[in-house]
């Protein structure tokens, strides 16, 4: 199975990463014990820092010039600059909201309770909802025409369209994945409990 094969990894800069996102240069990863986030380059070298605007960041999404982060001790949804001042926030669909995913236009989220993946607009109202692949989703990415979502129950990250159609999967190479991001070639997957950045061949 090549699809899956870990091409490198490196240490987290924190002990409990939670998001990751890609924004074209540099990966950006959240952590919920340092309540940090974290720029990094692509050999896990930390550019800067910052703290996040809730106390407990689940998921992360770039859109080009700012960053989204999904706080599950609050429940919203935050659009903040890179250095960490807050633009503007609003609720999120539900209370375990959890990974987030830009598609260019629209926010994706989904809620790992209710297994729901949802379709935002940058203001928050839900456009559609559909169910997760697995029962325990925590990693959303967006590869310019599908979406990637990693479920630690199964163990296995799905290739979906934008219906919740599985187009493909494979096993993925950790227990605890807690975050996925694409950079236009590659996958790349923050755990847990290994406290790895993993990159991925899709």
């Amino acid at each position: 199975e090549m699809a899956g094969r870990i091409i490198k990894s490196f240490a987290t800069p924190g002990s409990s990463a939670r998001g990751l996102a890609f924004d074209g240069r540099y990966l950006w990863n959240c952590d919920d014990v340092s309540d940090l986030i974290y720029q990094l380059d692509l050999n896990g070298k930390t550019i800067k820092s910052f703290a996040t605007p809730g106390s407990s960041a689940r998921g992360l999404a770039v859109d080009g010039k700012y960053l989204w982060i999904c706080d599950s001790a609050t429940d919203l949804i935050y659009q903040i600059d890179l250095n960490g001042k807050t633009i503007k926030s609003f609720a999120a669909p539900s209370t375990s909201s959890g990974s987030l995913a830009f598609d260019g236009k629209y926010l994706w989220i989904c809620d790992n309770s209710a297994d729901l993946i949802y379709q935002l607009d940058l203001n928050g109202k839900t456009i559609k909802s559909f169910a997760t692949p697995g029962s325990n989703a925590r990693g959303l990415a967006f590869d310019g025409k599908y979406l990637w979502i990693d479920d630690i129950t199964a163990n296995r990250i799905y290739q979906i369209d934008l219906n919740g159609k599985t187009i493909k999967s494979f096993t993925a190479p950790s227990t605890s994945s807690m975050g996925l991001a694409f950079d236009g070639k590659y996958l790349w997957l923050c755990d847990d409990s290994s406290n790895l950045i993993y990159q991925l061949d899709i």
